[in-house]
């Protein structure tokens, strides 16, 4: 049971943390203009599309790839957007730090 105690301890950490509040506060933001949520969506729409396209192919589509490059340097110029982007950078850098310590320590078992 000390594992799960761990782990509610650290999700509330994770909830007190700079980069939760900030990426909360930026997606706040976001939500309550629909023309920037939507061009935020169609984005990772996209993007996604792309990544499961290249995945399934092993190839990329060069014209999607640009097409979706000049929308990141349009939608990035929108400080809200800008704010948003970094922050969700941020938060899920620490999650994925979290996972990899956390890998890291069983990795013996894993593999």
């Amino acid at each position: 049971m000390q594992v799960y105690d761990t782990v509610n301890k650290l999700a509330e950490e994770i909830k007190t943390s700079e980069e939760y509040a900030t990426f909360k506060t930026a997606k706040q933001a976001i939500d309550i203009m629909p023309e920037f949520k939507t061009k935020i969506e169609e984005f990772n729409k996209l993007r996604y599309e792309e990544q499961l396209n290249a995945m399934q192919t092993g190839k990329t589509d060069e014209t999607k790839m640009h097409n979706i490059q000049n929308m990141y340097k349009e939608i990035i110029e929108i400080p809200e957007i800008r704010k948003y982007f970094d922050a969700e950078l941020k938060f899920n850098v620490m999650l994925a730090d979290v996972n990899r310590i956390i890998s890291e320590a069983v990795k013996d078992v894993l593999s």
